[in-house]
């Protein structure tokens, strides 16, 4: 009933924080200022869910930097970066309490890329560095690409450096070769099933009668080698000295099943024989430089953000995630002083990011060097974490990515769709600071349907669209608490995780 001529307001609907405008603009169903709390069904709301330990050991993890899930063959876990001093620290927590590391340890690394592949784990570190008075995210200047098997044992450089080395070759017993000049070589491959450059070049002149036999060949460095392949050209018919200036390819039967051997007697193959090309692997990087994304697009990994070349993707090979051609694995984004920050696959198309431009590439069978760019928007892009990824996978949603961008978090399914989904609390992402947009992490949960993100000031923003995923549907509720949040992860299809500095 009316009290002093005041007629009562049912409000049947909390909507969440509103900060667009003044505080007057406030609509009636919403909150000008809220904290901790969440909504309840599709009309009430009541107080955010409570945190405990997520690790049940006597010491765990401290001074969180970074949470990636990761899947391996056995289950879903997590790696962790800590802070321990100048070191950065990567630990593989397998469980509440199983915790293998560190598995890498880097100086000056204060954050990583990181990107699961038939149960391993390739990691890049980078930091930020200040750039005419911007902070910017790069590859760690001297770094590279690593992987983890997963297994407890230490990370190790991907790809690998082949040795120095002299292959001896000469007649074996009776058998059959095209009798000419052939050159040979030596390919090492680790059990990530990276093969490396052929070395150990030399020349031979076959006997038609007679099989070739191989002495003094090369071992690899390193207890990730663990078989080597002998390589020849076919017959060279004006041979002009240049062993390497020929096609090589793997000749069939002619490969050592370690790497202790070196000595592999009569072995007889005819050119017709040579199918298999390994010349392609002359071009590839022995070791790869770090950047600040990687991406497994068509089986093939992307890595982007290099402290050196701040506007190329490389891409390996596919199935090959460790064979990156130095001539033809590479995109490039446009250059304009800015660091590529992001990337991630949508609906077949890999998407390229910078803090301020979004390009696109999609893969048309050939060499990457040859796939078609497309501008999608020269305005808005995205920082290092700014592309929401999905549940415990770690990918992008199949259908659209929720992405932070200066103007906000917008929705994308191939173009921004605005007004952004920030567009209630437009106010509160304005006053976030611009320099340190490194620090959002995009999350979303679809069971619960509600997207996160880690503001500047490390606390959490949550977005519920239950009632839908428009700027006018979504219901937006700060969390804070007596931490600092530096990353979020989801595990255990809806269990949020935090990743903390010192309680």
């Amino acid at each position: 009933m009316a009290y002093r001529d005041h007629e009562p307001i049912t409000l049947e609907d909390f909507k969440g924080l509103y900060q667009r405008g003044d505080v007057e603009d406030t609509p009636m169903d919403h909150f000008a200022e809220c904290d901790n709390l969440q909504a309840v069904g599709d009309l009430g709301f009541g107080w955010r869910w409570g945190v405990g330990p997520h690790q049940d050991v006597l010491a765990p993890l401290a001074n969180l930097r970074r949470i990636y899930n990761y899947p391996t063959n056995t289950g879903n876990t997590i790696l962790v970066l800590i802070a321990n001093g100048a070191d950065g620290q990567i630990y593989h927590v397998v469980d509440d309490s199983t915790v293998y590391g560190p598995i890498l340890t880097i100086t000056g690394m204060t954050d990583f890329a990181f990107v699961p592949y038939n149960g391993r784990a390739y990691i890049s570190p980078f930091t930020t560095y200040q750039v005419g008075g911007l902070n910017v995210e790069k590859g760690l200047q001297n770094e590279f690409l690593y992987v983890y098997a997963g297994d407890g044992t230490a990370a190790r450089k991907a790809a690998g450096a082949t040795p120095a080395g002299t292959l001896t070759i000469g007649n074996g017993a009776a058998g059959h070769t095209d009798g000419g000049v052939h050159t040979f070589g030596v390919v090492g491959q680790t059990d990530t099933g990276y093969l490396s450059a052929p070395i150990a070049l030399n020349s031979f002149v076959t006997a038609n009668a007679l099989s070739v036999s191989f002495s003094t060949i090369p071992t690899f460095t390193g207890s990730q080698w663990t078989k080597r392949h002998i390589v020849a050209s076919k017959v060279i018919q004006t041979y002009n000295g240049d062993t390497a200036g020929y096609q090589f390819f793997f000749i069939p039967g002619a490969t050592l099943n370690d790497n202790v051997t070196t000595v592999l007697a009569n072995v007889s193959f005819y050119d017709q024989d040579l199918l298999l090309d390994a010349s392609h692997l002359i071009d590839n990087f022995s070791q790869i430089a770090a950047g600040t994304t990687l991406v497994n697009y068509h089986n093939r990994l992307i890595l982007g953000g290099e402290y050196s070349n701040i506007s190329l993707y490389r891409v390996s090979a596919p199935g090959e995630p460790e064979a990156i051609s130095q001539i033809t694995g590479i995109l490039t984004m446009p250059p304009d002083g800015n660091p590529i920050t992001n990337g991630t696959v949508l609906r077949d198309v890999f998407y390229g990011f910078k803090r301020s431009k979004t390009a696109s590439w999609v893969d048309n069978g050939d060499e990457p060097t040859t796939w078609p760019y497309q501008s999608v928007d020269e305005a808005l892009g995205t920082s290092v974490h700014g592309v929401g990824t999905v549940l415990d996978s770690g990918s992008s949603n199949a259908d659209y990515l929720f992405i932070a961008t200066y103007k906000g978090m917008c929705l994308f399914n191939g173009r921004y769709v605005l007004p952004e989904l920030s567009y209630k609390i437009q106010n509160n992402w304005y006053e976030m600071d611009r320099n340190e947009f490194r620090k959002i992490q995009v999350l979303h949960d679809p069971i619960t349907q509600r997207v996160y993100y880690i503001t500047t000031s490390r606390t959490i923003m949550v977005g519920d669209y239950t009632n839908g995923m428009d700027p006018k549907n979504i219901k937006w509720w700060p969390w804070s608490f007596i931490f600092y949040i530096n990353t979020i992860a989801i595990v255990n299809i809806d269990q949020l995780i935090l990743g903390v500095d010192q309680v």
